[in-house]
């Protein structure tokens, strides 16, 4: 992948919304020096601070890193056709344990649904810092085992089991069996 300047795509987006580095701190509930410090690459946001900072702009993972992506009107995808959102997964989330491999169907910001092919091999975690985004999420579990914490709420689902929650709520996805776990998911607003 090549290097993708994250803090220069911050300040462009910041800069067309026409917000101040304070206005956008505010809005995403951050500490100002925050916005300074990504914007001028002294400091790389986990997944989580990058998701909470878009959301004071209003946009999301994917708007942010393919601003220019035109597959609105595909309506039939090959596997190959699938956009790996994995390196951009890995680069941002420190805390991110074990490999995870996100795979998403067609332009999620057209349609104003993020559909994922979701693989969790044994051990991935999507770490300590649970996520939280504005949106609602849900998915079913293809095979192997995904534990799933939501709030005070944890379970492990199997293949068949799904599941469905407010986004707002703090959430984790750990794969604590010995295979692969795969999980077809959707989340609207779309968050990466």
């Amino acid at each position: 992948m090549d290097d993708f300047d994250v803090g220069a795509r911050l300040r462009e987006l910041r800069s067309i919304y026409g917000l101040t580095q304070r206005q956008l701190a505010e809005a995403a509930d951050v500490p100002h020096g925050q916005i300074s410090m990504i914007e001028t690459n002294k400091s790389s946001p986990s997944v989580a601070s990058l998701r909470k900072i878009l959301g004071g702009i209003g946009i999301g993972m994917s708007e942010f890193f393919e601003p220019d992506e035109g597959e609105s009107d595909k309506v039939f995808f090959a596997p190959s056709d699938l956009r790996d959102l994995t390196s951009r997964l890995y680069s941002e989330r420190a805390d991110l344990h074990g490999k995870v491999t996100l795979r998403q169907v067609g332009d999620a910001r057209a349609h104003n649904l993020q559909i994922l092919h979701e693989t969790y091999e044994p051990g991935a975690d999507t770490g300590e810092a649970m996520l939280e985004h504005a949106a609602t999420e849900g998915g079913v579990v293809i095979s192997g085992e995904i534990e799933v914490t939501v709030g005070a709420a944890v379970s492990i689902l199997k293949a068949g089991d799904a599941y469905l929650f407010n986004s707002r709520e703090p959430h984790r996805f750990r794969n604590i069996g010995d295979r692969p776990a795969v999980v077809i998911s959707a989340c609207t607003p779309p968050y990466l």
